[in-house]
C-alpha cells in the first residue's frame, strides 16, 4: 500500500518536499543522527544506549495524564542536576479531541520534564542540549500531525482532533517490515495516533526513520498512513497509491 513520507529537518519544522518518497536508509538502526557528524546527545531522543542499542522516545506515551494526553512529569529539578532548565511548555497545533473547539491544543513536555523524562528511563543527556532535543520531538511531532492532515483532507470532517497517540517502539508494523526487506532498514520509533474524524475514531501509524544528513543537520523522514483497520482507510491507501503511480509512471507535462 502507499504512504505519506515527511522529510523534516532539526532546524524547521517540516520539509514536505519529499512527501510521496520511500525512507532512506540510515546510517545505524537506533538513532535518528549520524554520529560520526553529530554530537552523541541527540541518541537519547530515541533511547539508544551503548548498553541495550534499544531505540524508543523518552516520553513514554502510555503513561499519560487523562486530562491533558501527556506524562505526568515533574517540573522541579532532577537529583544532580546542574542547570536549571525552562519549565515552559510549548502549545501544539494539534487540536485536543477531549474539548469542544479546536482552540484547545495539546501542550508539548518543557525542556525539564524532558530532562526528567530522560532521567526517569536511564537516558541521560547533557543539560546543555536538552533545548535542542525538545524542538526536534516537537517538529517531529508537527511533522506527523501535518500527514495526518494530508489524508484528512480527502475527507468532509473540517476538524479532525487527536484523541491519544501510543508509542510501540517494538512493535515492526506489516509496511516497515516489507521496507526492511526490500531496502534493509528498519525505523527507529513507531507512534499510533487516534484521531476523532467528527464523531468517527481512525488510527494512524507513524514509522520513523532517519534519513541523510544535509548540511551536516539530522533529517527525519515520517512514513505517515490510516491503519487498514476498515474499508475506508483501505480505500484512502489504494486511492494514494493510484495517485502516486500515476505522477512517477504519467506525469503532468504542465507541471
Amino acid at each position: 500500500m502507499s504512504d505519506k513520507t515527511a522529510d523534516t529537518r532539526a532546524t524547521c519544522p517540516v520539509d514536505h518536499s519529499a512527501s510521496g518518497s520511500q525512507p532512506t536508509a540510515p546510517h545505524g538502526s537506533g538513532c535518528p543522527v549520524d554520529h560520526t557528524k553529530k554530537p552523541g546527545f541527540l541518541s537519547s531522543l530515541t533511547g539508544t544506549t551503548a548498553s541495550t542499542n534499544e531505540a524508543k522516545c523518552p516520553v513514554d506515551s502510555d503513561s499519560v495524564n487523562p486530562l491533558n494526553m501527556m506524562p505526568a512529569l515533574a517540573q522541579t529539578m532532577h537529583e544532580g542536576q546542574r542547570t536549571a532548565l525552562s519549565t515552559d511548555r510549548e502549545s501544539s497545533t494539534i487540536p485536543r479531541a477531549d474539548q469542544p473547539s479546536d482552540t484547545h491544543k495539546w501542550e508539548y513536555p518543557s525542556p525539564q520534564q524532558f530532562y526528567n523524562a530522560l532521567a526517569r528511563k536511564n537516558m541521560p543527556a547533557p543539560e546543555e542540549y536538552v533545548d535542542v532535543m525538545v524542538d526536534i520531538h516537537n517538529f517531529l511531532n508537527e511533522g506527523a500531525w501535518n500527514e495526518v492532515l494530508k489524508w484528512e483532507s480527502r475527507h468532509e470532517c473540517k476538524m479532525p482532533r487527536l484523541i491519544r497517540l501510543q508509542g510501540r517502539p517494538r512493535d515492526i508494523s506489516p509496511l516497515a517490515r516489507i521496507y526492511d526487506w526490500r531496502f534493509g532498514v528498519r525505523p527507529f520509533d513507531r507512534h499510533d495516533w487516534f484521531v476523532d474524524r467528527c464523531g468517527k475514531q481512525v488510527r494512524y501509524v507513524i514509522d520513523y526513520y532517519e534519513g541523510e544528513a544535509k548540511d551536516d543537520m539530522p533529517v527525519f523522514n515520517l512514513v505517515v498512513r490510516p491503519a487498514i483497520d476498515d474499508f475506508s482507510s483501505l480505500a484512502d491507501r489504494a486511492k494514494q497509491m493510484w495517485q502516486d503511480a500515476k505522477q512517477k509512471y504519467f506525469p503532468d507535462p504542465k507541471k
